[in-house]
């Protein structure tokens, strides 16, 4: 049987002037159950008060947001024309990410690994898991062997590839073995595929939206693949119950897009559009908001 915990689908209701009336119904991941308890009624004056002299301690806490710096310690990743290696750009650029959104004080950030180590494919998506993300971004600068090919895109779980370029990037990024939940190791391989379809339907709308988000955030300030939305059989994009997303930052083999990534300013502004798209997608559920423990909660 599912856990309760993996698909829930949660009621959102809205106190309007004339009364409480039902807004919508809406996914939501289940680190965001109780945010979405927990969201403060504006129109509700009686109780704002005690609303806000609240403890710290009884607040609901803030969603987490998992970032996964691609590669590390052995594996450098890709090598740019320069000799720059992926690991230690996308460690920058997930450790700039993670100051933005901490700062912002809307969400609790991790990262799957914070130093120059090796973890595997499988250990970043557990990590996830036990933490109980809300979201989980993998973050790439992959190379190709046409090195006029320059430009950011997003990619999401699927069984097939977009296309034969994104095929090939799954390959590159994929270890052999493949992730399975650990709530199913004791299962038949039937079973256990058709609990993996059941709440992967769920899960992939969160995916398609964060993706979405993604894309209009970085088109507005970075070059861009065409059809820069993908999807593969990413090996790490397979936590069941997490909406997950990989952002290729840019290309190393790329002379420009090595050049760009190697400037704090450039991976500031990569951090700046991912974090616009984060509040995009936290902000669809319902409008929600969380407290701040910096200030008030912006809308």
């Amino acid at each position: 049987m599912l856990s309760a915990s993996v698909v829930t689908r949660r009621l959102l209701l809205q106190r309007l002037a004339a009364g409480t009336s039902v807004v919508g119904t809406f996914l939501l991941p289940p680190a965001l159950h109780d945010a979405a308890a927990a969201r403060p009624d504006p129109h509700h004056t009686a109780h704002k008060k005690s609303t806000t002299h609240r403890s710290a301690a009884t607040r609901a806490p803030l969603p987490l947001v998992m970032l996964d710096p691609g590669h590390g310690g052995k594996d450098p990743g890709a090598i740019g024309v320069s000799g720059t290696f992926e690991k230690n750009i996308s460690l920058a650029t997930a450790l700039e990410l993670k100051r933005q959104l901490e700062a912002s004080g809307r969400y609790r950030v991790e990262l799957t690994r914070a130093r120059d180590v090796f973890i595997p494919l499988d250990g970043r998506v557990d990590r996830a898991q036990h933490k109980g993300a809300a979201l989980f971004v993998s973050m790439h600068a992959d190379a190709l062997t046409d090195h006029s090919v320059r430009g950011a895109s997003v990619y999401t779980l699927a069984q097939t590839a977009s296309d034969a370029q994104t095929a090939a990037l799954a390959r590159r990024e994929n270890s052999a073995d493949r992730y399975i939940g650990r709530s199913w190791q004791d299962t038949s391989p039937e079973v256990s595929r058709i609990l993996a379809s059941l709440v992967r339907q769920e899960t992939r709308i969160g995916s398609v939206r964060i993706a979405r988000d993604l894309v209009g955030s970085l088109d507005q300030d970075l070059p861009m693949l065409p059809n820069p939305d993908r999807h593969a059989a990413f090996v790490v994009l397979k936590a069941t119950d997490i909406p997950s997303v990989l952002v290729e930052m840019g290309f190393m083999s790329n002379p420009h897009d090595e050049a760009a990534l190697r400037q704090a300013a450039h991976r500031r502004l990569v951090a700046q559009a991912m974090h616009r798209a984060v509040d995009a997608y936290f902000a669809g559920f319902g409008h929600l908001t969380w407290d701040s423990p910096t200030g008030p909660a912006r809308s």
